[in-house]
C-alpha cells in the first residue's frame, strides 16, 4: 500500500473520477476546520454567564474571554498566512488543527478565569496557523470554474453562517450540558477534519528556502494587536480614555511603518501586489465592511431576543436557521450560476445594498414586535445578501494570485473580516450605549423605560449598521472592476492522496 501524488491532467479516466470524489471530500474536511474556527467566535459568548457563575470571575474581567481569542488571531493571521506558503499548506493546517483542538480541551477543563484565557488566546494563536491554511489549500485544490464556483459558494456560505450555527449550537450545549462542551465540542470537530486532511492531502514542501520578513512581522503583528486591543479598550473604557487613543494612534502608525517595509524588503511578509490588485483590493474591502456591521446583528439582535422577548439561548440560536439557510443558498448559487457571468461588482454591491435594506427592517423593531412579520424578513434578506458578499468575497481574495501568495492572501481576508468585527463591536456597542442613556435621560426611571431604551440603543445600532453596509456597496461598486474573474491557472501543488 503506497500513497502517491496525482497529477489531473495525467491521470487516466478511473482515477479522474476518484479524485474528482475526493476534491470534494476534502472540502468538507476544509469547510469543517473554518466552521470550527468561525463558530469559536459566538459558541462562547452563548456559555460565557455560565462559565463566569462556576469560575466565579467579574463583569470587568468578562470580556476578556472574548477579547483574548481577538487578540491571538487578529494580530497573527498575516504571519499563520505566510508559514503557510513557507512550510506547507498541509503541515499547517494539521498543526493548526491539533494545536486548536488541544487548547479547546485546555479551556474545557479550565478550573481558573486565568487558566480560561490562556487557552482562549491559545486558540487564537493556532486558528491564526489554520484559517488561512483553510482558504488557500480550497484555492489550490479547485482550479477548474465550475468546482471552483461551488467549492467557494460552500466554503462562503460556512465562513458566513458559522457565527449563527455557533449561537445554536451554544444554547444547545449550554442548557443541555455545560458550558464546558461549547470548548469540549472543537475536539470532536478537530479529530475529524485530521483524519479527512491525513487521508486525503498531500504534504508539500516550498520549492525555495524558506524566508520571512522579520521587521514587517513584527510591525504588522503589533499594528494589528494595538487596534484590536485599542477598540477593545474602546468599548469598555470610551473613546477618550487616554489609553484607548494611545492604542490606536500606536496602531496606525505602525501599520504605516509596515506598509513602508514591505516596500523595501526582499522577501515581503504582504507583497503589495497581493492588495493593490483591483479585484481582491475590492474584495479585502468588502469583507471588512461584512465584518464591521456583522457582529451588530449577532451581538444586538441575540440581546434584543433574550431581554426584550425572553427567548431561551436554544430558541434564539432558532430563531437564526432562516438566515443561516438564505445564506447558504444564496452563497451556493451565486457562485455558481451568478459570478461565472456577471463577475463580483454587480454581485458584491447587489448583496450589501440587500443587507443595508435588512438593517433597516431591524430597526423598525419595538419593544412589541413579534418574529414572523417584525424579524423574519430582516433575517431572511440578510442571510441572501450575506450570501452574495461572502462567497464571492473569498473567491476574488485569492483570484489570480501567485501560488507562493496564496497564503498571505487568505490571511489578509481572514484580517479584514476578523479587524472588521473587532472594530465594528467597539463602535456600535457604545453607539447603543450611548443612545440608551440619553433616551434614559429624558424618560422617568422604570422597568418599561430601561426596555424602551435599550431598544432605543439597538435599533440605532441597526440604523448606524445599514449606513456602514451602504458605503460598502457604494465603494464596491466604484472600486471593483467590471467584467468576469480571470480564470484560475493550475495549481502547482499536488493536493489529493490516492491509494493504491
Amino acid at each position: 500500500m503506497s500513497s502517491t501524488t496525482i497529477d489531473p491532467p495525467e491521470a487516466v479516466p478511473g482515477e479522474q473520477t476518484r479524485e474528482h470524489r475526493l476534491r470534494w471530500l476534502v472540502l468538507a474536511v476544509i469547510g469543517l476546520a473554518q466552521l470550527m474556527v468561525v463558530l469559536d467566535a459566538t459558541i462562547v459568548n452563548i456559555a460565557l454567564p455560565a462559565a463566569q457563575k462556576s469560575l466565579e470571575f467579574s463583569d470587568a474581567d468578562r470580556q476578556w474571554v472574548i477579547t483574548a481569542y481577538a487578540l491571538a488571531f487578529g494580530s497573527l493571521l498575516l504571519l499563520g498566512g505566510r508559514l503557510s506558503d513557507l512550510f506547507g499548506r498541509r503541515n499547517t493546517f494539521v498543526i493548526g488543527l491539533v494545536g486548536f483542538a488541544v487548547m479547546s480541551a485546555v479551556g474545557g477543563a479550565a478550573v481558573n478565569f486565568p487558566m480560561l484565557v490562556a487557552a482562549r488566546a491559545g486558540q487564537g494563536v493556532f486558528g491564526a496557523l489554520l484559517a488561512p491554511a483553510a482558504l488557500s489549500l480550497l484555492s489550490v485544490t479547485f482550479t477548474k470554474p465550475d468546482e471552483r464556483a461551488k467549492a467557494f459558494g460552500v466554503f462562503g456560505a460556512v465562513a458566513g453562517a458559522g457565527g449563527a450555527v455557533g449561537l445554536l449550537l451554544g444554547g444547545i450545549l449550554t442548557e443541555w450540558a455545560s458550558w464546558r462542551w461549547s470548548l469540549y465540542v472543537n475536539l470532536i470537530f478537530a479529530a475529524v477534519a485530521l483524519v479527512g486532511a491525513l487521508l486525503m492531502m498531500a504534504p508539500h514542501k516550498a520549492e525555495h528556502r524558506p524566508r520571512l520578513d522579520i521587521p514587517g512581522t513584527v510591525s504588522v503583528s503589533a499594528a494589528l494587536f494595538s487596534i484590536v486591543y485599542g477598540f477593545s479598550h474602546a468599548e469598555s473604557h470610551g473613546w477618550s480614555d487616554g489609553a484607548t487613543i494611545a492604542w490606536l494612534a500606536a496602531g496606525v502608525v505602525l501599520l504605516a511603518a509596515f506598509v513602508v517595509i514591505e516596500t523595501r524588503v526582499a522577501h515581503p511578509l504582504l507583497p503589495l501586489r497581493v492588495v493593490l490588485d483591483r479585484t481582491r483590493g475590492g474584495a479585502y474591502l468588502a469583507m471588512f465592511v461584512a465584518g464591521t456591521g456583522m457582529f451588530a446583528v449577532f451581538l444586538f439582535l441575540t440581546y434584543y431576543m433574550q431581554t426584550v422577548l425572553q427567548y431561551s439561548p436554544i430558541v434564539t440560536g432558532v430563531a437564526y436557521l432562516p438566515m443561516v439557510m438564505g445564506m447558504v443558498a444564496s452563497a451556493t448559487t451565486s457562485t455558481s450560476v451568478l459570478l461565472p457571468r456577471f463577475g463580483p461588482r454587480p454581485l458584491m454591491t447587489t448583496g450589501l445594498t440587500v443587507v443595508a435594506i435588512a438593517m433597516v427592517l431591524l430597526a423598525q423593531l419595538t419593544v412589541d414586535s413579534t418574529y414572523a412579520p417584525h424579524i423574519l424578513p430582516g433575517l431572511v434578506l440578510l442571510g441572501a445578501g450575506m450570501g452574495m458578499v461572502f462567497a464571492p468575497g473569498m473567491q476574488g481574495a485569492v483570484t489570480g494570485v501567485r501560488p507562493e501568495d496564496a497564503g498571505v492572501a487568505s490571511a489578509t481576508v481572514n484580517t479584514m473580516q476578523q479587524v472588521g468585527g473587532s472594530i465594528g463591536t467597539a463602535l456600535l456597542s457604545t453607539i447603543a450605549a450611548t443612545a440608551a442613556t440619553n433616551y434614559l435621560s429624558d424618560a422617568a426611571p422604570s422597568p418599561q423605560g430601561q426596555a424602551l431604551a435599550a431598544v432605543h440603543g439597538y435599533t440605532t445600532t441597526f440604523w448606524w449598521s445599514a449606513a456602514i453596509f451602504a458605503a460598502g456597496a457604494v465603494i464596491s461598486a466604484f472600486l471593483l472592476p467590471g467584467g468576469k474573474l480571470p480564470e484560475a491557472t493550475d495549481a502547482q501543488e499536488g493536493q489529493l492522496v490516492m491509494a493504491h
